[in-house]
């Protein structure tokens, strides 16, 4: 094995992770709204034959011409509908918003972005989870310092670490599909508070503009739910933020240290020399993708502030979802890119953790396990070992086993309940300060021991599979809604 190993292939996941496509504008799905309410009010007669015909080619004036390099792309129903009005040469057009309002129109616009931006979020988080698990995949043998309350506390599986943060991630992905069940309920029709007398086909608008059905109650798909989304949106990507950051700071620790185990790779776009200071190579990307992070989380918390105290329908609280997620789906991929840069040295990592004494707590569960040596008894017996150790500067490998001996048999003068003698042997005592055994010998499910690594390992693999054909899925019924309304429109234009 190398001594130095950048842990990360060239090239990234190759298979498809879902949509990761354009994300349109207002106008654009103000187009959209526009002909699937003149398909439907033709179909079902609400207009005549000739009124769709012509409106239809109004419609497509106005998306063609909005399409041209510096057009004018209006952003509001306000000033879209003039432009129709215009290319109709008649306000008799303005019959399509009959059954509409600004208030649903601009909600669905809303709903719709967030939802591109929520899928391309999936298909970051996807490609990231993938590099997460070949990262794992290579390190199961890579013994690394735990830490807890900033100290280091166990030795533990490099692949368990990050098998930890892999679990983390699939909730980050789950709660990313239920806010997705809420938000693709279609708000059109809903007009402004009560609905419309004019009989619009909710379901069929919602058909057509990619939803899987409408939010059935009116008030609640306007008013209220609304100002709730964006409180949901940042939810989710609040925790994603504070996994990122996590992790960072745990690399970030090791930066402190002149010879770290875990680094960035140097140069390009991941390092770069202090301008004052030659030696030192600061770890920009990380700095970068915690500054992302801390600022998704004040955009999240935000977004609360918008939408409590006012009542509901207020515009305070409405929209900036889309934009969370598109700014969470920047800062996965920059995390993604610190995957694919760490550098692992193994041996420099074993040599931090015989300098301390991470494993001394299985002496204690060792007396207790072969030897009925109460918990408590063998914990202290194990401390007083450490105690001696750090004020005599012995690290574990050198530990004498004398000394062992003479400090257990001062202890079981005070417990006459124990043996007299420390009952495990040279060869067992050294056993349980190697960090390999510390780890191996965990027997809990979900542990780091290779059994265990495997089977998560293997529910991890194929959770992602599910997930990034659960992307995928979403991106090709939003290519077959816009696909189906566009073959509607085009016979109506005939």
């Amino acid at each position: 094995m190398k001594k130095w190993g950048v842990m990360a292939m060239a090239g990234m996941m190759a298979a498809s992770t879902g949509y990761a496509g354009e994300v349109h504008d207002n106008f654009y799905w103000l187009g959209q709204i526009n002909k699937a309410s003149c398909i439907i009010n033709a179909d079902e007669g609400l207009i005549s034959e000739e009124q769709g015909t012509r409106f239809a080619k109004s419609i497509e004036q106005v998306i063609r011409d909005g399409a041209k390099p510096g057009a004018e792309r209006p952003n509001v129903v306000i000033t879209f509908e003039p432009l129709l009005i215009k290319a109709c040469g008649s306000e008799e057009i303005t019959v399509l918003h009959a059954g509409r309002s600004s208030q649903d129109m601009l909600s669905t616009v809303t709903y719709a972005k967030t939802r591109e931006e929520l899928i391309n979020l999936a298909a970051a988080l996807n490609t990231m989870q993938g590099s997460l698990l070949r990262l794992a995949r290579e390190n199961e043998g890579t013994l690394i310092p735990n830490y807890t309350n900033g100290v280091a506390a166990q030795p533990n599986s490099l692949a368990h670490y990050l098998l930890g943060y892999a679990y983390a991630f699939d909730r980050d992905i789950e709660r990313l599909g239920e806010y997705y069940a809420r938000l693709n309920r279609s708000p059109m029709g809903a007009m402004v508070l009560n609905g419309t007398g004019w009989p619009l086909n909710r379901e069929r608008m919602a058909a057509y503009l990619g939803f899987d059905g409408i939010a059935y109650n009116t008030y609640d798909a306007g008013q209220i739910y609304s100002a709730e989304s964006p409180v949901e949106a940042a939810a989710v990507c609040n925790t994603i933020a504070l996994h990122m950051g996590s992790f960072i700071e745990e690399i970030m620790q090791q930066y402190a240290q002149p010879r770290p185990w875990i680094i960035l790779k140097e140069g390009g776009t991941n390092t770069y020399v202090s301008s004052a200071m030659p030696q030192k190579r600061n770890p920009g990307l990380l700095n970068r993708v915690r500054t992302q992070s801390s600022t998704i989380l004040a955009e999240g918390t935000g977004s609360l502030f918008r939408a409590h105290n006012i009542p509901a329908g207020m515009a305070d609280g409405r929209g900036g979802s889309h934009k969370l997620l598109r700014d969470t789906a920047s800062a996965v991929k920059s995390f993604n890119q610190i995957l694919n840069n760490l550098v692992i040295n193994p041996e420099r990592s074993l040599e931090e953790l015989d300098l301390d004494w991470t494993a001394s707590q299985e002496v204690a569960d060792e007396l207790m396990r072969k030897y009925n040596v109460p918990f408590r008894t063998g914990h202290h017996f194990a401390s007083e070992i450490v105690g001696y150790a750090r004020a005599n500067e012995v690290t574990p490998s050198s530990f004498p086993y004398e000394k062992a001996r003479e400090i257990y048999a001062a202890l079981a003068e005070r417990d006459k309940d124990i043996p007299r003698e420390l009952p495990m042997t040279e060869a067992e005592f050294r056993a349980c300060l190697n960090p390999a055994s510390i780890v191996a010998h965990r027997a809990v499910k979900g542990g780091p021991q290779q059994h265990e690594l495997e089977i998560m390992l293997k529910q991890t693999e194929k959770k992602l599979e599910q997930r990034i054909a659960w992307a995928e899925s979403l991106s090709q019924q939003q290519k077959a809604a816009a696909e189906r309304l566009n073959e509607d429109f085009a016979r109506l234009l005939e």
